[in-house]
């Protein structure tokens, strides 16, 4: 895919539209891109928003099926571990933060997003592209954030139950109540699943079905304590378990994750002056995995995060036009477990500042930020941004933004195999992006270039990690949003190249092209929906000698509000019951054989699920 055709397609797309009828409402706020609420119109970065009504109207039941929709994101799963690419960048280089929490491991770089309940969610905002200037490690790809549920004025509780394939049972509670000074959200879920056998070799105990168990509790307390101060609290905690297969053993045992992941919050939120504004956040945040069962003693074990950390913001209203914030972070990593780590400790402070000019003909964006990391050392990045405003409805953005990766505790410090002399990977991303309402539609598109340095990869000649590969990423991303027809219609679509600099060979586990398509519509009491996904084919290799097939899924939904406090929910996952696979493994065919044979997992085929809410008034 070539910067040229790139360049076409966004010279088309203005002129793209489908039928005439109201625009498709979108949320008009965001927080990620510039940590702080803003009209998604102003933010300089490209950025998905779901609210609560799109999760419950797309009837999606985790965060990577919701996350899936969105332009420029891809998802992964090797035998139920799941994984996630924003822009082509690997999983570890894209900061997950919940309730502006850091929630990966610090031992992998991974967060789990697989562990959090959907019905503990209230908002997940997705920003695309680098935002390291803000936020420090890990935003090379962007940031995901993910917002627990918040109270609402007077007293509504609600229950979920739910069945389906799979021996499927979901149960939910919540409770939600509050006044015009003190709100609330309190609520727990149980979920579990016999599943599916991932594996396509039936060998040994891999055959099984992989089953899964994940309850959950979140709590969400605002108080305002006058118009200028309020604080808050937030918990939210998962634990269970999650089968999975040791599909890379001739002899497989039955292995299992028993997991636990949570973060706690608290805020306090202050109007100094007309002018100034400042916001004190404490938080801790836990990762826990216990992996029981493997045929191999040494794919046994556990392995815990723990971190804490300090935010203080402020924020300045020069004046009409100029915003000028300054930050200071601190975090603190401590890892435990059956694995004695040379170091188990590091902290990170941090100090930012962030311009912002909004003119009638022009706005500007600058920032820059200072980290200096106990293990790795000092990393500065900055980011700049230029948007145009081209008559009433339309906006062009360009921008540049720096992002870093930091080297996890494994690649520094695990026995045997790490290397603490490890430098951050590094990015720099150039991006240009334009915005439009044309005849009730609701255009973004963006075409982008990121150039990834010291990305960290084993090397074979020294026998530990090195800061030795280099990536480029050209892409261009597009959404439609619009009624059509009386249906509510959202398109997303990705292309991209992203390309090893040193072989020219495709990053693995990257599909050059995906789109998605929502259709909705509501006849009266009833609802009906659709989504289309389609993902090209990918290579599972750094050498692109394995291939894995492109596939296309259909997912259906319909709901019927029975009455103003009971509301019936069905989805038919995969309605076309296609075979596809998201990751493959290499099974050994001998006990001698150290290289094995490549076979795919398997995804599930059709699935049903029947849900029913009740939401009584009090």
């Amino acid at each position: 895919m070539k910067l040229t055709r790139l360049a076409l397609a966004t010279s088309l797309l203005p002129g793209m539209a489908f039928a005439t009828g109201d625009i498709y409402t979108l949320s008009d706020q965001v927080i990620t891109s510039a940590r702080q609420a803003q009209p998604r119109a102003e933010a300089t970065s490209a950025n998905s928003v779901f609210t609560r009504a799109d999760i419950e109207r797309l009837q999606v039941r985790s965060v990577p099926a919701l996350l899936a929709r969105v332009p420029g994101v891809q998802m992964g799963s090797s035998g139920g571990v799941v994984s996630y690419s924003v822009r082509g960048t690997g999983t570890a280089q894209t900061l997950v933060l919940v309730d502006g929490q850091r929630v990966a491991s610090a031992s992998s770089g991974i967060a789990r997003l697989d562990y959090l309940s959907i019905d503990s969610i209230e908002r997940v905002e997705v920003t695309r592209g680098p935002r390291s200037a803000l936020y420090g490690a890990d935003a090379i790809g962007g940031v995901i954030q993910i917002f627990t549920r918040r109270g609402e004025a007077g007293l509504h509780p609600e229950v979920r139950l739910a069945a389906g394939s799979h021996g499927t049972f979901e149960r939910s509670l919540s409770l939600s109540g509050g006044d015009e000074q003190t709100r609330y959200n309190l609520g727990g879920s149980l979920d579990e699943s016999q599943g599916w056998d991932r594996t396509s070799d039936n060998v040994g105990a891999d055959s099984d079905h992989d089953a899964q168990r994940n309850k959950a509790v979140h709590l969400n307390l605002d108080h305002r304590f006058s118009e200028d101060w309020k604080a808050g609290l937030n918990l939210n905690d998962q634990r269970g378990k999650n089968e999975y297969d040791d599909a890379y053993n001739f002899e497989p045992g039955t292995p299992q994750d028993e997991f636990r992941v949570s973060s706690y919050s608290a805020f306090l939120d202050g109007q100094l002056t007309q002018m100034w504004n400042s916001r004190l956040e404490l938080g801790r945040s836990f990762d826990r995995n216990k992996a029981v069962g493997a045929a191999d003693s040494w794919n046994n074990g556990t392995l815990e995060t723990t971190r804490h950390s300090a935010s203080w913001i402020n924020r300045l209203q020069l004046d009409d036009a100029n915003q000028l914030a300054l930050g200071a972070d601190w975090y603190e990593d401590k890892v435990d477990g059956s694995t004695a780590f040379a170091e188990d400790q590091r902290s990170n402070r941090a100090f930012f500042a962030q311009h912002s000019f909004k003119g009638d003909n022009f706005g500007t964006e600058l920032g820059i930020r200072h980290d200096n990391n106990q293990a790795y050392g000092s990393q500065n990045s900055w980011n700049a941004a230029f948007s145009l405003p081209v008559g009433d409805s339309q906006t062009w953005i360009a921008s540049y933004g720096e992002g870093f990766r930091a080297p996890t505790f494994s690649d520094l410090y695990y026995p045997g195999a790490s290397n603490p002399d490890l430098k951050a990977e590094t990015s720099k991303t150039y991006e240009l992006q334009w915005r439009g309402d044309i005849e009730g539609t609701h255009l973004e598109a963006s075409l982008y270039r990121t150039e990834i340095d010291d990305m960290i990869a084993w090397d074979s000649n020294s026998n530990q990690p090195e800061n030795i590969n280099k990536a480029r990423i050209n892409g261009f991303e597009a959404s439609v949003a619009r009624d059509v027809l009386g249906w509510q219609a959202a398109l997303g679509l990705s292309l991209i190249d992203p390309r090893d600099r040193d072989t020219g060979h495709t990053l693995p586990y990257r599909a050059r092209r995906t789109l998605s398509l929502d259709l909705d519509r509501q006849f009266g009491a009833i609802g009906v929906g659709g989504t289309w996904r389609a993902v090209s084919q990918r290579y599972d290799d750094a050498a692109n000698t394995r291939e894995l097939s492109g596939y296309g899924v259909l997912d259906l939904r319909t709901s019927w509000l029975a009455s103003d406090e009971i509301r019936f929910d069905l989805k038919l996952d995969n309605a076309l019951d296609r075979d596809y696979t998201l990751g493959d493994y290499l099974r050994p065919t001998s006990p001698m054989d150290f290289m094995g044979e490549a076979r795919p997992y398997q995804e599930p085929g059709r699935t049903a699920l029947l849900a029913v809410t009740w939401t009584p008034e009090l």
